[in-house]
Order: structure tokens, then C-alpha cells, then sequence
């Protein structure tokens, strides 16, 4: 069953639970996870950028949370952040963005950590961040209450290397599974694994869904079923929540 028909049965969300070894989607009856929080103001998202990240890793979640405006009667405010002087930086294919916000935590409801540059050991990417130790350091002292910290492809790596992920449920690319896996992750074969104020997604086009559902689970499904309808696209693959081992 596609994960949208859950979305649209009430406030139960498509989740996942571990049976028999393997992950069956199922629906909780919890409403957790798409049951709108009541809101002051906007919900704020700020994307972390830094050369060589992979382009899509950014603009899919950037796309979702920015058309979730449009159905929030509070808004959504998107925005590109670096911990660095904002600047112009480069993605893994050369792609420019023009990034004019500084990172600033305290001001989030939402951070999103996409990947990039896995392949490249010593170009610019997530290894070349790691070894700077700067956007470790600055997501190690990000974590407080209200804060979701979320991630997709290889960002898990740069949470990792914060010890955001150490001992906790999460994924990333296939590719890197078994990278976070020793650094300490409790790695889960799923599309998307939530864990409260820890929310990780899988390689490249996860991003897509790491959006679609940080929408249902903070605006409701309502918005986030009217975002697919907008952007033509269904969300695919397994959700894993923490609610759904209990």
C-alpha cells in the first residue's frame, strides 16, 4: 500500500514496524506523527550548505518545504545556511548558491543536513567538512528542545561525526550504511527513519520523502498530500518511527 493512502486516512501515519527480520509498512494509530503541533508562527527550516554538496540533496527538501507554505495557514519560512561567512558556495556538479544566511540553530525548528562528496576523499564535500570538524562541532551544540535535526544521503556522516547518531536508530545511502553503522548508528533499511528530534532518509532522492514527511508530521497530512499534488509525486518506500517497536 502506497504510504500516501496512509496519509489520508486520518491523522494515523504510514510507519514501519520490524517483523520477522523485515520492514512492513503498517499504520499506527497513534497520530504522532501527522497531527499538526499548534503553532505561533511559521515553521522555520534552515538546509546547512557547504561546497561540494550534492545539489539535489538541497533542493528537494527546499522545494517541499517551500510549497508547504501554501498550505499552512501559519507559513513556512525556507532558507540555505553555512557556518561559514555567507557566501557563494559549490555544489558536487558545480551548481552556485548564493547562501546569504549564517548559521543559527536557535532560530530553527527544523535543520536538514543533506550529503555530498562521499566519493571524494579529498575534495569538498562531507569528508572534507569531518576533517574541518567546524559543522560537527556547531551540530553537536545545535541539539535543545523544539529542534528536529534531520538528514539525508550522506549528511548522516556529518551527525554522525557530531555524535548525534551514536546509539540511535538512522540511515543513509546504501553506500554508507555500513560507514555510520561503525561510527556508531543503529542502521534501519528504511526510506526514512524517525526518531523524534532525530530524523534521517536515505541517498539522493530520499529527500523527497525526508521532506514529505517532516511536512505531514509538523503541518499535518493534509499538507502534505497537497504537496505531493502540487509537485505530481507520490512518496515511495518505508518509514521507520520509534512508536512503531513499542
Amino acid at each position: 500500500m502506497e504510504r500516501r493512502h496512509f496519509l489520508r486516512r486520518t491523522t494515523a501515519a504510514g510507519a514501519a514496524t520490524l517483523a520477522a527480520g523485515t520492514l512492513t509498512a503498517t499504520s499506527l494509530n497513534t497520530g504522532s506523527a501527522t497531527a499538526a503541533p499548534r503553532r505561533s508562527g511559521p515553521l522555520r527550516v534552515d538546509i546547512v550548505m557547504f561546497d561540494g554538496v550534492e545539489e539535489l540533496n538541497c533542493v528537494a527538501p527546499y522545494e517541499v518545504f517551500s510549497a508547504s507554505a501554501m498550505h499552512s495557514p501559519q507559513g513556512v519560512r525556507v532558507r540555505f545556511v553555512t557556518t561559514g561567512r555567507p557566501r557563494l558556495i559549490r555544489g558536487a556538479y558545480g551548481t552556485g548558491f548564493e547562501v546569504k544566511h549564517r548559521w543559527a540553530p536557535g532560530d530553527a525548528d527544523v535543520i536538514v543536513v543533506p550529503g555530498g562528496g562521499y566519493t571524494r576523499r579529498d575534495g569538498p564535500g562531507v569528508w572534507a567538512e569531518i576533517d574541518s570538524g567546524v559543522l560537527p562541532r556547531a551540530l553537536a551544540a545545535a541539539p535543545r528542545a523544539g529542534l528536529t535535526i534531520s538528514s539525508l544521503c550522506t549528511g548522516s556522516l556529518l551527525l554522525a561525526a557530531a555524535g548525534l547518531t551514536k546509539g540511535r536508530p538512522c540511515t543513509t545511502h546504501h553506500g554508507a550504511k555500513a560507514e555510520l553503522e561503525a561510527r556508531g548508528g543503529v542502521v534501519k533499511n528504511a526510506r526514512v527513519v524517525d526518531d523524534g528530534d532525530l530524523v534521517t532518509a536515505g541517498g539522493i532522492t530520499s529527500g523527497l520523502e525526508l521532506g514529505l514527511w517532516l511536512v505531514a508530521r509538523e503541518l499535518g497530512a493534509d499538507a502534505a498530500t497537497g504537496v505531493e499534488n502540487m509537485l505530481e509525486y507520490e512518496a515511495r518506500g518505508t518509514v521507520w518511527t520509534a512508536s512503531s517497536t513499542s
